[in-house]
Formats: structure tokens, sequence, C-alpha cells
């Protein structure tokens, strides 16, 4: 097909995601390598955003390609009910690398599912019905999951899932300070006593905040957060779904405040993609408790072959070509040019990041720091620096006043030069837009 009628057909015969069906104006892609993908007619783009943060190993690695391919032709699929080679060694290898005594796993069909059952499984383990969640996450579009998210992609939906409770999140922002951990954690304990710490199941976190800023937690808050839990009985899960795997310089981001959940959520880089595959894992007495107890959770394609065998074969390409400390190597080449941005550009209101997840902040005033998009929604300069980056090959997605820098992990330093110089025109418009000129490098 010509991208023109992939584009017909698709818009024509189904739904694209979170968005009004007359403004979809989609990429069609014909084939990916590497951290780049192609137009049916060849146009080259830089993939700046690993599609969803997700494709963490890049694009058409060949031996995860192979071993779907082996598994196909082994064993397509197997009921949930059965023990497969893949999902018995996947098991036994994400007990491995996870942080702790986490060390029994559901496989699931991706991030919201597995946070759907952790929170499931908080329920019936605890007895209690409460789940505090902070503003400012996302957790997944399914029922619960999307109860659980505290951004406006909750509102069309509620009241949702009974017992959620959302609370403040340590922010970071441009119109106001960092929040200090000892006063997050002041304001969450008052609110656990305030709901009854008797009623809350767990606390749900994003380790590092994903679509909602790349939010680094403040020093000593996830120890605290770990404590706090443990001293109301509350369970403490961690969804990495998009933080795992290497994106933060770690196998997980809370290896960073070696702490250890009592529940982890992963899907993502998990595969990175090539097949569709989430998990959650949880520590060994949570596991005890479903022993003599039914755990009421599946689904048809829960640990299918050939997401286990596509997840196998995604960590030896971590493992063999060293891609964890290699992302938090790069991350640090890639905060050196978000500092150059910062400098030179004065729609620049910040720039962060922790490995290869990091976030540009765009504001309309240096001074009063404005932003340059109001908070869920959109104008005309972030609109024409979307269409900049598209006219000249860099994929990311752009929201509110924001955009985002995650890369695969392979990615060299010279390609995240040709990515950051296209970013660096790109904010020169923005900057003549807002009637500033951009600073001297």
């Amino acid at each position: 097909m010509t991208g023109e009628q992939m584009v017909a057909l698709a818009k024509r015969h189904t739904l694209y995601e979170w968005s009004a069906q007359a403004a979809v104006d989609p990429i069609p892609v014909a084939r990916a390598e590497g951290i780049y993908f192609w137009t049916p007619e060849g146009k080259r783009f830089i993939d700046f955003n690993s599609q969803l943060m997700c494709v963490n190993i890049g694009h058409g690695d060949p031996r995860v390609v192979k071993a779907i391919q082996d598994q196909a032709a082994t064993l397509a699929y197997a009921n949930p009910f059965m023990a497969t080679e893949p999902r018995a060694r996947l098991g036994e290898k994400l007990a491995q690398i996870t942080p702790g005594d986490i060390d029994v796993f559901f496989f699931t069909n991706g991030g919201a599912e597995a946070n759907e059952n952790a929170i499931r499984i908080a329920r019936l383990v605890t007895g209690r019905h409460k789940i505090l969640a902070r503003y400012r996450s996302y957790h997944g579009g399914t029922a619960g999951s999307l109860t659980l998210t505290g951004d406006p992609r909750r509102w069309a939906m509620e009241p949702g899932l009974p017992g959620v409770v959302h609370v403040p999140h340590p922010y970071h922002g441009l119109q106001r300070g960092t929040d200090s951990a000892a006063d997050a954690l002041a304001q969450l304990e008052e609110i656990i006593m305030l709901e009854g710490p008797h009623t809350i199941a767990a606390f749900i976190l994003e380790t590092v905040t994903g679509t909602n800023g790349i939010l680094v937690p403040p020093d000593g808050y996830v120890e605290g957060l770990r404590a706090l839990c443990d001293k109301h009985g509350i369970l403490l899960i961690a969804d990495e779904v998009m933080s795992g795997f290497g994106r933060t310089g770690a196998w997980f981001a809370i290896d960073h405040w070696k702490v250890v959940p009592d529940m982890i959520t992963m899907a993502k880089g998990l595969t990175s993609a090539y097949v569709a595959l989430g998990a959650l894992g949880v520590r060994r007495g949570i596991a005890d408790h479903f022993q003599q107890k039914v755990f009421y959770g599946g689904l048809t394609y829960n640990s299918h072959p050939l997401g286990c065998a596509a997840a196998l074969a995604t960590i030896a390409v971590y493992e063999e070509d060293n891609l964890i400390p290699r992302a938090k190597q790069m991350g640090q080449v890639m905060r050196g040019l978000m500092d150059d941005l910062a400098r030179n550009h004065p729609c620049v209101g910040d720039a962060r990041n922790i490995g290869l997840f990091g976030i540009v902040e765009l504001v309309r005033d240096a001074q009063t720091k404005e932003p340059l998009a109001p908070y869920n929604g959109t104008s005309p300069e972030t609109q024409m620096l979307g269409r900049f980056f598209r006219e000249h090959g860099l994929y990311t997605m752009v929201r509110w006043n924001t955009f985002f820098t995650n890369p695969p992990l392979t990615i060299t330093e010279a390609e995240l030069r040709e990515a950051f110089a296209i970013i660096d025109a790109g904010l020169t418009r923005v900057d003549e837009a807002i009637g500033v000129v951009a600073r001297q490098a």
C-alpha cells in the first residue's frame, strides 16, 4: 500500500486511541530498523519516543525476531492453565533482575492489566478496599487502571472504580518549587489518617512519573514512602511499565533508591513491544496467600508463549549489549544537550532527564514561566513545533507545553546529536513565534 492508502483505510475502518477521529493524522509506517522507521514512500523518521516509550532495544533486532519465529513454529499458543518452557524460564529470569525478594509473576497482556491485577491482589491479601494513587499519574486505559490515573484521561470515565483516593504528587513545576520529601510524606500521612489506615490496601505510584512530566521523586521520598506503608500495613505497588527495563539507567527506576516494593508492574520494555506482554511481580509472602485460596484472575492470552519467548530474548539483548549501563551513559550525554537547549532558547523553561527518560517544558515568558500551552491544552506554537518535527523526520510526543526525549537505548551519540539538531532548529522557530531571540550558543 501507499501511505495515502494506509491512512485512508485505517481511518475509515478503525478507531484511533485518545483522539477525536476527525483530527487524526497518522504517520503511515512501512518498516523500521534500529532507531528509525520509514513511510512506504521512503521518508525516514528518528523514533525519538521509542514509539510509546516501549521499543527500548530498537526496532527489528534479529535475535528477538528469531525467538518469536522459533516459538511460533514450535508452540504458538497454550492456554494459561498449562505450563510452557518460555513461561517457566521467564519467571525464573525476572526473579533474578527484579528488586529484593520479588520472585513470583503473573503474566498479562499489558501494563494496564498488570495494574488491574495488582489492585485485585492488594484487596484480596489485605482485606481492605481503598487504593491510594497520585495526581499527575497514568496507570493505563482499562476501567480500574484509568480510575487510578491522576490526569485528565480519567475524567470522561468517572466515577470509575470505587475506593480509589487520589493524593498530591511531590511536584517539580515551572510556576512553583519542588516539594520536599518531608513535606510530601507529612501530607500523605495526614491523608492516610483521615481516610483510616485500616481501610487502605495499597499505594500505587509511577516510580518516575512518565507522561505527566518525567518527574523524579525528591531525595528521601521513595524510602520514606516504603517506611510509611510499612507503618500502616499498606502494600506498596511500583508501576514500572514505562520506567522499567533500562529506561532510567537501571533495570527498574526503583533500583535507584534501593527500595523493594511489595508488587511491581511492567510491560513495554519487557518485550520492547515486539509482542504484547505485561507482568505483575509480587513478593513471596503475597504469593503464598494464594496457596490455599483462589486467585480470581486471568484472561485467554495471559502467559502467551510468543510473548514470554520475546521477553526472554529481549532481556538477553539488554544483557548482551550492556544496554542498562549504556542508557545511563547516554543519559549523561543527553543531559548536556538538554542544558544547551536551555541556555540557547528562551522558550525552554525546564529540561530534565534520568537516563534516556527525558522531557522539555516550554514557556511563553522566560521570567514568569507562563507555559507555552495550558494544562490539558495546546497552542499554535506547540502545534507548529509538532509539525516542524514531523516535516524534518523526528517523531516524538508533543503534549501540552512539553515534548519528550525517549529514544531507544541503542541510540549512539551521533544519532542523539542528529535528533537534537532538529530540536534546536524547531525551538528557534518557537522563539521567533513568541517574539524572543534565541540566545547565542
